[in-house]
């Protein structure tokens, strides 16, 4: 009998919202979650990510949706090369100026050669994507003090927009880990299976 998925529940604490997800994790990760905001404006973003055994991310699909407008991404890694594909009805732009929102730009991106670094995603403002780097570096068995550099497909939402972004993870004692990217610094508080159960100034784990 397969074993039935652990679920994760964050309350964001910097705006309205939260994010559930369900995760088996025993070979590799397999996730899907649902995460609502209301910066910059109100939306639902649903997501499905599937690592390999050593969890290193191969596929994550993403939609986002608000009122007037859809957008939906599929990401796949293979052989080192990532392919981004992209779909969208309504229009994005139009619901963000009507609130006052500068323009989202578009989904995806068009340099996927950008990524071929890249090794793992984070899906923007979800605390479950900073696990990844965790469990695939072994973090929580690492000794205080050591630094690890990655670069990972940052997934803006909700424009649904791919960049790369290089980011640090340092541990600290206790097995927790210190994030930075670029001047942004924010240290996590982990579980024993190394998902976030704090994150300052973004979300905290029920």
């Amino acid at each position: 009998m397969p074993s039935m998925p652990k679920t994760l529940f964050w309350s964001r604490t910097d705006v309205p919202g939260a994010d559930h997800t369900l995760v088996t994790d025993h070979r590799g990760l397999t996730a899907r979650g649902t995460a609502v905001a209301v910066d910059p404006i109100a939306f639902t973003c649903r997501y499905a990510l599937r690592t390999d055994e050593h969890w290193a991310t191969e596929g994550l699909e993403v939609s986002c949706e608000g009122a007037g407008w859809l957008r939906t991404l599929r990401l796949e890694r293979a052989a080192g090369r990532w392919r981004a594909s992209t779909a969208e009805q309504g229009d994005l732009d139009a619901a963000l100026a009507a609130a006052g929102q500068p323009g989202a730009g578009l989904p995806g991106t068009e340099e996927p050669e950008r990524l071929a670094e890249a090794v793992d995603v984070d899906l923007s403002a979800s605390p479950l994507f900073n696990t990844l780097p965790v469990r695939r570096l072994r973090l929580r068995e690492a000794a205080p003090g050591s630094s690890h550099r990655v670069v990972a497909v940052w997934v803006l939402v909700p424009s649904l927009q791919v960049v790369p972004a290089e980011q640090t993870y340092t541990v600290l004692e206790g097995g927790n880990v210190r994030f930075t990217s670029e001047s942004f610094t924010a240290d996590l508080t982990l579980d024993a299976d190394g998902y976030v159960l704090h994150y300052p100034g973004l979300a905290h784990r029920h």
